[in-house]
């Protein structure tokens, strides 16, 4: 384990030099206190800052960083702070550096169907900016309005349209980085193919800050669908919802931009959270599914065959949703459900398991299970069609704090060992950050253990960068 120093009053000065006083936080607890935890619930990852610092720009944050590596003083990259897996906590104290002043939209280049952009740009940001060209950016994630794209990058994150469009890592093009010893190198380019060498655009994301820290982002853009129909698909059952999803692709032939799986509790939650009034007492699931293209007759034929298909498989009910204002409205219950349940209850995990697509019918079955043996309730929903399910395990509110500890790794162990047997990993898309690292072992080898370690220590040879996360060195 690497012994940190700690921030004394002459680091500090030499960061009001490098980024100016107004924009260095240094012995005020109640403004970093925002900055010592992402979203995930409660206080159990949290960890304060000693200072916190907002750069503008790259050499700033070259220069911050070489102070960093020269007094062996941690730094820990933060974007919006959205992440659910304590991956921009500083666990170590240190320095935070938060991105939020390099918000820059550098350039639109219709031409090659690109757009350059700063860490601090948030993700909705990109596709409002680019509509007008009949653009959009396609790998953003659910919290589109909140998250920074320079997290989305560090976490590789995946969103609503995974199925049909892919995640993060499909759209970026181009890295300029600064790494952990302060040096700022260009990775990949404005080049949809390149060979050059190894692929460091790829392994710099989802590396959750730990291997550099990224100050300009080149995207590939793709053409605005001009025409797309949400359907709220509501089942009987779970069994009848989840065993639908394969079919969708396989029997129609169709791959939709969207399919995503909401059982019971967490429709609930997220109604009545927004008090929403959405039939879900019918229901014992349902399945969100969006179809998009360039041809609106196209569209029509696609999502009646849809339709037809739930309807054949069980479906109590079909809604269309044709206009923006209603795609919204049942948009908005699936985007605000970890929300509804933070406020419901201030004890769960949330988790962020993925498994090849045909297994999310066992997983579903399986984690019933798990619940019914622990005593919990563990709702799931999520990317049903890209195998990307969500859960927060809950326990019941007459559980001490003393049970809730000592049973939760428990259940978090059984529940990815199960994942582990069908194929699947304990992160989709929120990342491993501190949250999960220690069950790391319960889904890879320690050959691949060795592999990471070992590209970490070779480009961040005092561990300063975002140390504690993903593993232990």
């Amino acid at each position: 384990m690497t012994k940190y120093n700690t921030v004394t009053d002459k680091t500090v000065d030499e960061l009001k030099k490098i980024v100016g006083e107004k924009y260095v936080i240094f012995k005020d607890n109640e403004k970093l206190e925002p900055y010592s935890h992402d979203e995930v619930p409660g206080r159990e990852y949290a960890h304060m800052p000693e200072v916190v610092v907002r750069p503008r720009t790259k050499e700033e944050i070259s220069a911050i960083v070489k102070l960093a590596n020269r007094e062996i003083i941690p730094i820990t990259p933060r974007g919006a702070g959205s992440g659910l897996s304590g991956g921009a906590v500083p666990l170590y104290g240190g320095i935070l550096l938060s991105a939020d002043r390099m918000n820059t939209i550098i350039e639109v280049d219709r031409e090659n169907l690109m757009i350059v952009v700063e860490p601090g740009v948030i993700a909705n940001e990109i596709n409002e900016h680019v509509k007008e060209f009949g653009l959009f950016y396609a790998g953003y994630p659910m919290s589109l309005e909140t998250c920074f794209i320079g997290g989305n990058v560090a976490e590789n994150a995946g969103g609503g349209k995974a199925v049909k469009y892919g995640v993060t890592s499909r759209y970026v093009l181009g890295l300029e980085t600064v790494m952990p010893t302060g040096e700022i190198v260009e990775f990949g380019g404005k080049l949809v193919k390149d060979v050059t060498g190894y692929n460091m655009v790829q392994l710099m994301l989802g590396s959750e800050g730990t291997l550099g820290i990224f100050t300009k982002i080149i995207l590939k853009l793709i053409p605005l669908p001009k025409a797309q129909v949400d359907l709220l698909c509501l089942f009987k059952s779970s069994e009848d919802a989840i065993n639908t999803v394969p079919k969708i692709m396989t029997s129609a032939g169709i791959t939709p931009t969207s399919i995503e799986y909401m059982d019971k509790d967490s429709v609930q939650a997220a109604c009545e959270y927004l008090n929403e009034n959405i039939p879900y007492q019918q229901a014992g699931a349902m399945l969100l599914i969006t179809v998009d293209g360039g041809d609106k007759e196209q569209v029509e034929r696609d999502y009646e065959l849809v339709g037809e298909l739930c309807i054949r498989e069980g479906a109590i009910e079909v809604y269309v949703a044709d206009n923006p204002t209603t795609s919204e409205r049942i948009w908005k219950v699936r985007r605000n459900i970890a929300e509804a349940f933070s406020v419901f209850s201030k004890r769960q995990s949330g988790e962020d398991i993925v498994v090849p697509p045909a297994a999310i019918p066992q997983v579903v079955s399986e984690f019933k299970k798990l619940s019914e043996k622990f005593g919990v309730m563990i709702p799931c929903y999520g990317h049903a069609g890209d195998g990307n399910l969500h859960s927060r395990i809950s326990p019941p509110p007459d559980w001490s704090d003393k049970k809730w500890k000592d049973s939760l790794p428990v259940i978090l162990e059984e529940l990815y060992k199960l994942t582990a047997s069908l194929g699947g990993r304990i992160s989709g898309e929120h990342g491993i950050g501190h949250k999960r690292k220690k069950y790391m072992r319960t889904v890879v080898s320690e050959e691949y253990m060795n592999v990471i370690k070992s590209i970490k220590k070779a480009l961040d040879p005092n561990n300063i960068m975002n140390p504690g996360k993903i593993f232990d060195l």
